[in-house]
């Protein structure tokens, strides 16, 4: 129940950044970043430029056309992508670059999505080049994720025994 309660105010709270011009930031420890200007990809999808500078904490689109959440205070990202048609989840572990692939010895990363409401257990889906017993791509599938919509919620994982939780909030779709 008390994840519960604070997995709400961190919801309340990311809506009244959302009402008064702001982001919500990746992890609960970092400070919310100004919005800025969105561009569209090459997929059709909106997404905000972003400010890397030491007070900015935004992100590039990830390497799969996702969305990318911190972890670990950038030591780790995560990439969140779906495909509708599947009803399937990917997300993607990278380093600090958000753009290499960084496999991890994990069995699962836990997906959280606030609306539609839905808990999704990726598995490991290890890519080419992970070494054995390592994914750096975990996959999971659950029927309300054919909803076209932008999803926002939690990507927790744990690796070497550390837990590591990542807020995502997708942008607007053109499509």
């Amino acid at each position: 129940m008390k994840f519960s309660n604070w997995f709400l105010s961190a919801l309340l709270a990311t809506g009244a950044l959302g009402l008064t011009g702001c982001k919500p930031a990746d992890t609960a420890t970092e400070d919310a970043t100004p919005a800025a200007e969105s561009a569209t990809d090459d997929h059709g999808h909106d997404h905000p430029e972003t400010d890397h500078s030491e007070a900015g904490h935004g992100h590039d689109v990830g390497p799969h056309d996702g969305t990318i959440a911190d972890w670990g205070g950038g030591k780790f990202h995560v990439e969140f992508t779906v495909d509708h048609d599947k009803t399937e989840a990917t997300v993607y572990v990278l380093g600090g670059d958000e753009k290499t692939a960084a496999p991890i010895a994990s069995e699962a990363i836990e997906l959280t999505i606030v609306d539609p409401e839905m808990q999704v257990t990726l598995k490991p889906s290890p890519q080419e080049g992970d070494p054995d017993g390592t994914a750096s791509r975990f996959v999971g599938t659950h029927e309300k994720l054919g909803v076209v919509q932008e999803y926002a919620g939690t990507m927790t994982g744990v690796i070497d025994g550390t837990p590591y939780t990542g807020e995502f909030k997708e942008e607007a779709h053109t499509h």
